[in-house]
């Protein structure tokens, strides 16, 4: 490893929200800051904040961000002396530490030695077994015969969990229930570990029922000097991926904190650890009171929850990387950390939650956070964010866009704050995961800090429910389309206008309302909305008519995009957002009680909106063919897997939608499509030779 010394010049190997986080470090601390771009991503936001940027490659990540010829040669045209690598891509490649030490760059985090000990998690287990950090039951073995691993699974007993070795992220990663299923379950982890770290071997977990995924935040420096920064809970996850995560853990006892933060402080110490790094255990949920908690794994390097830890410690870590990259002693002793009220932060992902989380693509017509308008505290809310209005989501890079920190007093205060944060976000031209996570943010179970790692399995049926709109919510957005009608006005022609005037009588209108989950021309779908009143007497609240219940209702605009809607005397604040669409508009009104979305048309306008019905055999997203699972002609029963997709480093598998065959496909494994495209021909069952 190079010597550590003082820089003025930073290289940052990565890209998106983690780049543009380094950079507001680094300028603070009076750095130069060096972007580094793919053919796909020449004008990203990271590339606009740098104080220079290097272009290293085509847009595949194995051509580009994890080329590392490509990143040290940026490094040496650039003069950057340091190179940060944020997290995913280079972070915890041995190898390359080694190549910076080589050309004499340091590298902001540990040795290519503690990089090694953790990055083979079998080794690691051991390791740590050494050290005395308890363990969960497994198989970390150097025998990776099929047969082999079968026979541990059933020693061990199911359900087990597989995870590659080398991998991290939830890549090559899967439950397994039964014996029956171990096999295929097997052969897919090994392609995306394969596919994403170039090593196929495999290590098996006993599968905790109910566990917490509870972390602490080390770190140490090359003086000798180690500490932990307190834990955080990251057990809300899908696809093993972190979702929400906060800190400090709900229900955590001065004891078990201590105990844990030792146990991590000696994992590090184990393998010489110099930077900031975290330590994963498992928490079990059903036992958590006598402090039960196993080593899962360690990330050795900055993690994307990090910010979490920043909140309720009031420490930049980033700093802390940089200073100790410098060779400085940690800014803080253990005794000196103190943690501070509570905070939360939530991903936010280009992915489609009611359609499995696939990723989405596209442009990001708008990507903003109202603060003013919610009446949120700057201190207290914080957006990471790796986009801005007008830039692309592509197919080629992790989905995550940003994430949004909030701290409060307490974690009821912090989660008041992020309902609040996250009804403010206006995004639109891709599809996320916002709703959801306000979903989240509301269910009772996360209110009350009901916590386990399979807390959205478990609450499945309530996270997706069909929302169910009341009254005043049809109401509510009646009067925003009304105020949009009142601003149409062409002139004074009574002929030209279109906000329900008529001659000699109060005004009046009639909207119709529906449910974007539903289809616009299906008359039992919509909620008519009548309205009357005097328009020019702002004094004068409306009538609004919805089925059989009358209420009163006026609206008034407050700054950016809140508004206040008074109806029947109960006043609410909502976020409003008027979005036109190509077969009707869409309202949004959002507020800490979660997100209303409504297409709305005058009943008396021609709506040519038709929603097309998406076929099942068409590509969901934009990725790449894996694998054909059935020949042509074979009978297959409905679920039965066809084919399977990637895209963004993770499989997705297409199944038969009946009882039928494949006709034929349109592609074959390593062919790049576009969502939308048609992959196969199907035929059910009777219309096979049609």
């Amino acid at each position: 490893m190079a010597p550590r010394h003082r820089f003025d010049t930073l290289l940052i190997a990565n890209r998106g929200e983690i780049a543009c986080r380094i950079m507001r470090t680094a300028r603070r601390m009076g750095l130069r800051s060096v972007a580094v771009y793919s053919d796909a991503e020449a004008h990203a936001k990271h590339v606009r904040e740098a104080d220079e940027a290097m272009r290293i490659g085509p847009a595949a990540a194995r051509d580009s961000y994890l080329d590392q010829h490509a990143v040290l040669e940026a490094a040496r045209r650039s003069g950057a002396q340091a190179i940060h690598p944020g997290y995913g891509f280079l972070s915890e490649n041995a190898h390359f530490v080694d190549a910076c030490a080589r050309a004499g760059v340091t590298f902001i985090g540990p040795p290519a030695s503690a990089i090694a000990a953790m990055g083979d998690k079998s080794a690691a287990k051991a390791r740590m077994a050494n050290a005395g950090v308890p363990l969960v039951p497994g198989y970390h073995g150097d025998d990776q015969d099929n047969q082999r691993l079968q026979a541990e699974a059933d020693r061990i007993g199911y359900p087990v969990l597989l995870k590659a070795s080398a991998g991290g992220g939830g890549k090559g990663m899967r439950v397994v229930a039964s014996a029956v299923e171990f096999q295929a379950a097997l052969d897919g982890c090994r392609r995306e570990s394969r596919a994403a770290f170039g090593d196929d071997r495999m290590l098996i977990e006993k599968y905790l029922t109910q566990p917490r995924h509870v972390e602490v935040q080390v770190f140490c420096d090359s003086h000798g000097n180690g500490v932990y920064l307190f834990e955080r809970d990251c057990s809300v996850q899908r696809r093993h991926q972190k979702v929400l995560e906060e800190a400090p853990a709900p229900g955590m006892t001065p004891e078990l904190r201590h105990a844990m933060g030792e146990a991590a402080v000696r994992a590090a110490r184990e393998i010489g650890y110099i930077g900031a790094g975290t330590v994963e255990f498992l928490l079990d949920a059903s036992q958590d009171q006598d402090g039960s908690f196993y080593f899962m794994e360690m990330n050795t390097r900055l993690q994307v929850e990090h910010p979490v830890t920043e909140m309720i410690t009031g420490q930049d870590l980033v700093e802390w990387q940089l200073r100790v990259a410098m060779g400085e002693p940690l800014p803080l002793a253990q005794h000196e950390l103190t943690l501070t009220g509570h905070s939360i932060e939530a991903r936010l992902y280009a992915e489609d939650p009611a359609h499995d989380f696939l990723p989405a693509t596209g442009t990001l017509e708008r990507f903003a956070l109202d603060r003013e308008g919610a009446g949120l505290d700057p201190s207290r809310v914080r957006l990471d964010s790796g986009v801005d209005s007008g830039d692309a989501v592509s197919m080629h890079y992790d989905p995550m866009l940003a994430k949004l920190i909030v701290h409060g007093d307490d974690r009821p205060q912090a989660l008041a704050t992020l309902t609040l944060a996250l009804a403010a976000l206006d995004i639109r031209g891709v599809t996320t995961n916002r709703d959801f996570l306000q979903r989240l943010a509301g269910h009772p179970a996360f209110q009350q800090a009901q916590l386990d790692t399979r807390f959205i399995e478990h609450h499945h049926d309530a996270l997706f429910a069909p929302h169910h709109y009341r009254s005043e919510d049809y109401a509510a957005a009646a009067l925003v389309a009304l105020d949009r009608l009142g601003n149409e006005r062409a002139g004074d022609s009574p002929w030209d206008r279109h906000d329900g005037f008529r001659l000699n009588a109060p005004y009046r209108i009639r909207i119709a309302l529906c449910d974007p989950a539903h289809s616009q021309d299906a008359d039992d779908a919509q909620t008519i909305v009548t309205v009357d009143g005097h328009r020019d007497n702002a004094h004068e609240p409306w009538t609004l008519r919805i089925g059989d219940e009358t209420l009163t209702g006026e609206l008034q605009r407050l700054s950016g995009d809140a508004i206040a809607v008074i109806l029947d005397d109960h006043r609410r604040r909502l976020q409003a957002r008027l979005i036109p669409c190509q077969a009707s508009h869409l309202i949004e009104l959002a507020d800490a009680n979660g997100i209303a979305r409504l297409y709305w048309r005058r009943l008396d306008a021609i709506d040519h909106g038709h929603r097309e019905a998406e076929s099942t055999l068409s590509a969901p997203m934009h990725g790449t063919v894996v694998a054909l699972l059935i020949d042509p002609g074979t009978p297959v029963e409905k679920g039965i897997p066809l084919m399977v997709m990637e895209a963004m480093k993770m499989e997705h598998t297409l199944t038969a939608p009946a009882d039928g065959q494949v006709i034929g496909y349109h592609f074959q494994a390593g062919d790049t499509v576009g969502q939308g495209d048609v992959l196969l021909e199907f035929a059910a069952a009777g219309q096979a030779g049609e």
